[in-house]
């Protein structure tokens, strides 16, 4: 385990991968009696690839997007994100770890209430660069609103906001820092037809132009045909999608 230290340790490289994940097992104790989550997991992906992933609800999805964004840890094996081996961290380096490298998208929107639309956005990049200027922080804040179609939500409390316009001030919020990583759990599930397909555009240039690698969680047929490779997960075990060819 790492000493107290809240700065990262150096960047181990082995590979250009963003995400390397090497035969993880994910087990917890409910009654005394252990469930097998995740089961020998074993994932790479490169910077800009655009990742999908199917399967039922229950076959242990979330918990591999938690285990990957340093939430949780897993019982065996290992995972590196952009380098940092994550079981080395402690919980305050994985905290920096999150803030200089992911963006996350949850099912549950984790809005602050008492923010508007604009200061919840504002603040994750804050967070993220410090040392920037408030009135520039302000201006991506609403730039990125505006992209996500809620150019007039900017000074909208969440309680004043649809579920779906809070998923959108959610992705925002995640994307406005151009992280190395974003992870979205269901992203257009809570959007009409139009919105989504305006989300999906956004996260795919995310991917193509700031080289960002993207892993998503869908029941979307039509978004997961969209991703560069499609993996399935099964009762906790994760296998990719091999298309056939036509």
């Amino acid at each position: 385990m790492a000493t107290g230290s809240t700065e990262l340790p150096p960047t181990r490289r082995q590979s250009d991968a963003i995400i390397r994940v090497v035969d993880i097992n994910y087990t917890l104790e409910i009654a005394d009696k252990p469930l097998h989550i995740l089961k020998q997991v074993n994932l790479s992906v490169d910077p800009a690839d655009v990742v999908a992933i199917v399967g039922p609800s229950g076959s242990g999805k979330t918990s591999l997007l938690m285990l990957l964004a340093g939430l949780e840890r897993p019982t065996s094996g290992s995972i590196m994100v952009a380098g940092q081996d994550l079981g080395g961290l402690t919980e305050d380096q994985l905290a920096l770890f999150r803030r200089k490298t992911l963006g996350i998208v949850f099912q549950s929107f984790h809005l602050i209430p008492s923010l508007t639309a604009l200061d919840n956005v504002g603040l994750a990049l804050e967070i993220a660069d410090p040392d920037l200027p408030l009135p520039e922080v302000r201006k991506a804040a609403a730039e990125a609103l505006r992209a996500v179609g809620l150019g007039d939500r900017l000074d909208h409390r969440p309680s004043a906001l649809s579920g779906g316009e809070q998923q959108r001030v959610g992705l925002a919020r995640a994307m406005i820092a151009k992280p190395r990583l974003l992870l979205a759990d269901e992203p257009t599930g809570n959007l009409d037809q139009a919105t989504g397909a305006r989300v999906i555009e956004l996260m795919f240039d995310l991917a193509r132009k700031q080289g960002t690698a993207v892993v998503l969680i869908t029941h979307d047929p039509g978004l997961a045909a969209r991703a560069d490779h499609v993996y399935t997960m099964t009762q906790g075990e994760l296998t990719e999608t091999v298309a056939v060819p036509a």
